[in-house]
C-alpha cells in the first residue's frame, strides 16, 4: 500500500514543490517550521487545494489537478490525528470511538474495536468523558477514533506537540505499536528529531518547500549534509539488542559487536531497540581513552568533517555500531587532525541518553 504525493503551491511569499511516496509504516515529514510540512498534510487531507498536483493512495486518486479530480475530505478515507485530541466533550470515550466507526464504509470493513481498545490500553476509560482524561489519554482516544473509521491513510500533524515530556513518553510506545501493527501508511508531521528517530520507517526531509532527501531514519539523521532540524538537533540513530540487565541499574546492549550501557531500559533481553545519540553528547578522541567515567567508547573512522557557520563542526564517525555524529569546535577538529579516513573514538556518557531517545525498533 503506497501513498503518492506530487504537489506545487505558492502563497504569501512561500513556494512548495514537493514529491514523494510513502509506504506502509510511519513516513515522517521532517523539517524546521515553515518548511512546508503542514501545507503538504493539509493538501493530502483535502483541507487545501494546491495550485497543481496529484495525490493517490491504494489506487484511489484523491487529487489530480490536470484531470480536475479533487475528492472532498470525507471521501478520502483518512484518519486525522491533530495536535489536540479534539474529542466531543459531551460524549463518553465509548461514544467518541463509535463516532469514528460510523465513518467506516461498511460494518465488515471496520477495525475490530476490541483490538483497537487493547492496543491503545483505553479499556478503563470507555465510560469517562474527555474532561476527566489526561492529555495523553485524550490522544490515545483520538488515535482510536481515527483507526475505527477504517482509514486507508492516517495523518498525524505533530500529535505530541501539545503534550509535556511525561505525556509524550506515555504516547510514543502506542505510536510504535501503530507503526508495526496496522497496514496503512501513516504520514507523521514533526520537527522533533527524537520523535522521528524513534518512530519513522521513512523520513522525507524538507527545507524551504523542497524535498532535500528521503530515506530511513538512520540514513537521514546520520547525514551531516542534511540536518533538516538544524545543527543543534543533530544526532544519529543506532539499532541495538538488549543483552542483559545489571543489578546496578544499567542495561547492557549490543550493537555491531559493541557493548553499550544505558540506564535501565524496560525491554526484555533480545528486544531490538532504536537509540538516538545526540551529537552534542559525543566527545572524540584519536586514541582509546583510559581512566574515564564514561562507559561507552566506540572506535571508528571519520567519514566527514563539516564546519558550521560559527565555531562548531559536525564530525560523522562510522563505527561497528553504526554512524555516530559529534558536535565539536572547529578548533578541536583541527587540534585532533580529524579528516576523512582518520581513526577516532566516540565517547558517550551512559546517563546522557534520555529515555525518550530509546524506543522499539520497527518490525522487520
Amino acid at each position: 500500500m503506497m501513498l503518492e504525493v506530487a504537489i506545487k503551491h505558492a502563497f504569501g511569499g512561500f513556494s512548495l514543490d514537493a514529491g514523494f511516496t510513502a509506504p506502509s509504516g510511519v513516513t515522517a515529514l521532517f523539517g524546521r517550521s515553515g518548511s512546508g510540512k503542514t501545507t503538504i498534510i493539509n493538501a493530502v487531507a483535502g483541507l487545501l487545494t494546491p495550485d497543481e498536483g496529484r495525490i493517490a493512495s491504494r489506487g484511489t486518486v484523491m487529487l489530480d489537478t490536470h484531470h480536475r479530480i479533487n475528492l472532498k475530505p470525507h471521501r478520502r478515507r483518512i484518519g486525522y490525528i491533530f495536535q489536540e485530541g479534539r474529542l466531543f466533550p459531551h460524549l463518553s470515550v465509548r461514544q467518541n470511538l463509535g463516532y469514528g466507526a460510523w465513518f467506516a464504509p461498511t460494518p465488515a470493513g471496520r477495525q475490530d474495536a476490541s483490538r483497537v481498545v487493547e492496543m491503545l490500553a483505553i479499556g478503563d476509560l470507555l465510560d469517562r468523558r474527555p474532561g476527566a482524561l489526561s492529555g495523553g489519554e485524550k490522544q490515545r482516544v483520538a488515535i482510536g477514533r481515527a483507526l475505527l473509521s477504517a482509514p486507508e491513510l492516517v495523518l498525524a500533524d505533530e500529535p505530541l506537540a501539545a503534550l509535556d515530556e511525561e505525556r509524550k513518553a506515555e504516547i510514543l510506545p502506542y505510536f510504535e505499536r501503530l507503526r508495526d501493527e496496522i497496514s496503512v501508511p501513516i504520514l507523521y508531521v514533526s520537527h522533533s528529531a527524537s520523535e522521528v528517530a524513534r518512530l519513522a520507517t521513512t523520513v522525507v526531509a524538507l527545507e524551504a518547500g523542497r524535498v532535500v532527501a528521503k530515506g530511513t531514519a538512520a540514513e537521514i539523521l546520520g547525514d551531516p549534509a542534511i540536518l533538516p532540524a538544524g545543527a543543534r538537533e543533530a544526532g544519529a540513530v543506532l539499532t541495538a539488542h538488549v543483552k542483559t540487565h545489571h543489578p546496578d541499574g544499567l542495561t547492557e546492549l549490543e550493537a555491531g559487536g559493541i557493548a553499550l550501557f544505558l540506564p535501565t531500559v524496560h525491554a526484555a533481553p533480545g528486544s531490538r531497540l532504536r537509540i538516538r545519540i545526540a551529537a552534542h553528547d559525543v566527545m572524540l578522541s584519536r586514541e582509546r581513552p583510559e581512566g574515564l567515567s564514561a562507559l561507552n567508547i566506540l572506535p571508528g573512522t571519520v567519514h566527514s568533517v563539516r564546519p558550521g557557520d560559527g565555531p562548531g563542526a559536525l564530525v560523522a564517525l562510522d563505527t561497528p555500531a553504526g554512524r555516530v555524529l559529534a558536535r565539536i569546535t572547529r578548533r578541536s577538529a583541527q587540534t585532533l587532525a580529524l579528516s576523512s579516513g582518520a581513526t577516532a573514538h566516540a565517547i558517550i556518557k551512559t546517563v546522557s541518553v534520555a529515555a525518550s531517545d530509546v524506543g522499539a525498533a520497527a518490525a522487520t
